[in-house]
C-alpha cells in the first residue's frame, strides 16, 4: 500500500551532568498505510524516545535530535517550522500515552478536552464539537456518553480513561495513531478489550498505527511488523509471524523465553534475561547486549553488527547464526 512514515538513520541524544545520553542510534524503519508497527524492548531502550522525536516531542534542551530523517507523506518533520507541525500533531499523527491519568488534565472534563481538539483542528462551532465528542465516546465504548461527557478523569476507571485518550487521538482522523504502551497499567482482561478496539478503529478508518510495548504477547495480538529495540539501537526486524516462529537475535530469543505460556508445567519458572542494559553515556565498542548473550563471540566485544537482511525480508544485528550455533 505505500510508505504513509519513514524514519532514516534517527540519532537522538540528551546532554545531562554525567554526559551525552545516546539515547537512540541510527534508527530506520518504515510504517506502510493502514498497517501496524510494533516496536518492543525493555524500558529505556529508546522505543519512547524514538516516537516523541517523530512527534517533535522531544525538550530542547537538553534532548537534541543529531541526525535523521523523518518523512511523512513524503515531508520531512524535522525541517518544518513549529506551527506547521502543531497542525499535523492531531490532525495527521495522534499520540496516545502510556498513563492516561497524567496524560488528562484532572481539572477539565473530558469532554471539554476532546472538543478542544477538534475546535482547534477543524474550526467547527461548540455545538457541532460537542456532537463530535459524544459519538467519539460512543464509538470507543463509553456508555451513557452524553451524560459523562461532564465527567472528570478521576471518575473513570483505568480502562475507561485509556478509551477517552482513545477517542481524543481519533478526534481529527489521523492517518497515523502513536500508542506508547497503553494497555501497561491495565489488567489484561481490560489489555485485550483496548487492543481489540484499537484493531477494529484501524479497520473502520483505514490508519496506520505505531503500538509500543514491552510485551510480546500483545505484540502477537495487534502488530503486521515488528522492531526489536536494545540500547537505542534496532537489533531485529521483520513480520510479526517471523519474529514467533524464526526469532534470529539472541535478544529477541530472550524476550520470546520470558514469555509464560499456557502450556508450561504448574510453577515453573520464567526464564530471565541476566545483567542490566548498558550505560548509554559509556557505550561499548562492540554489541551492546554482548555481556548478557549467550552466545557471544570474540567479535561481538569488538565491533557492533549492523542491521543486515538475514533472510527474505528479516533483517538483524547479530555476529551469530544462533540456529546453527556458529559465526557469521
Amino acid at each position: 500500500m505505500g510508505a504513509l512514515l519513514e524514519v532514516k538513520n534517527l540519532k537522538v541524544q540528551f546532554n545531562t551532568l554525567e554526559g551525552v545520553v545516546q539515547a537512540v542510534n541510527g534508527v530506520s524503519f518504515i510504517v506502510e498505510k493502514g498497517k501496524t508497527l510494533g516496536i518492543v524492548g525493555e524500558s529505556g531502550c529508546g522505543k519512547s524516545v524514538t516516537v516523541l522525536s517523530v512527534m517533535r516531542l522531544i525538550a530542547e534542551p537538553p534532548g537534541k535530535i543529531s541526525s535523521g530523517e523523518v518523512l511523512f507523506e513524503g515531508k520531512d518533520l524535522l525541517k518544518i517550522d513549529k506551527i506547521h507541525m502543531q497542525n499535523i500533531r492531531g490532525q495527521e499523527i495522534a499520540m496516545v500515552f502510556q498513563d492516561p491519568m497524567t496524560s488528562l488534565n484532572p481539572v477539565l472534563t473530558i469532554g471539554k478536552q476532546i472538543s478542544e481538539a477538534i475546535i482547534v483542528h477543524q474550526h467547527v462551532s461548540n455545538e457541532e464539537a460537542f456532537k463530535q465528542t459524544v459519538n467519539l465516546l460512543e464509538l470507543v465504548g463509553i456508555p451513557q456518553a452524553e451524560a459523562r461527557y461532564n465527567d472528570f478523569p478521576h471518575q473513570f476507571s483505568g480502562g475507561m480513561r485509556q478509551r477517552v485518550m482513545i477517542a481524543m487521538g481519533l478526534s481529527c482522523n489521523p492517518s497515523l495513531l502513536i500508542a506508547d504502551e497503553p494497555t501497561t497499567s491495565l489488567d489484561v482482561t481490560i489489555q485485550a478489550q483496548i487492543v481489540e478496539l484499537t484493531k477494529s478503529l484501524q479497520s473502520k478508518f483505514g490508519m496506520s498505527v505505531i503500538w509500543i510495548t514491552h510485551d510480546l504477547g500483545v505484540i502477537a495480538e495487534i502488530a503486521d511488523r515488528v522492531i526489536v529495540m536494545y540500547a537505542g539501537y534496532i537489533v531485529e526486524e521483520a513480520d510479526v509471524f517471523s519474529i514467533f516462529e524464526n526469532p534470529v537475535h539472541p535478544y529477541t530469543l530472550s524476550l520470546l523465553k520470558s514469555l509464560p505460556r499456557v502450556d508450561s508445567r504448574r510453577y515453573e519458572r520464567l526464564a530471565i534475561i541476566p545483567g542490566s542494559p548498558p550505560d548509554c553515556i559509556h557505550m561499548p565498542a562492540g554489541c551492546p547486549f554482548m555481556v548478557r548473550c549467550g552466545f557471544a563471540i570474540e567479535r561481538c566485544g569488538v565491533e557492533n553488527p549492523l542491521l543486515e537482511i538475514v533472510e527474505d525480508d528479516h533483517k538483524a544485528a547479530c555476529w551469530v547464526d544462533v540456529k546453527n550455533g556458529r559465526a557469521e
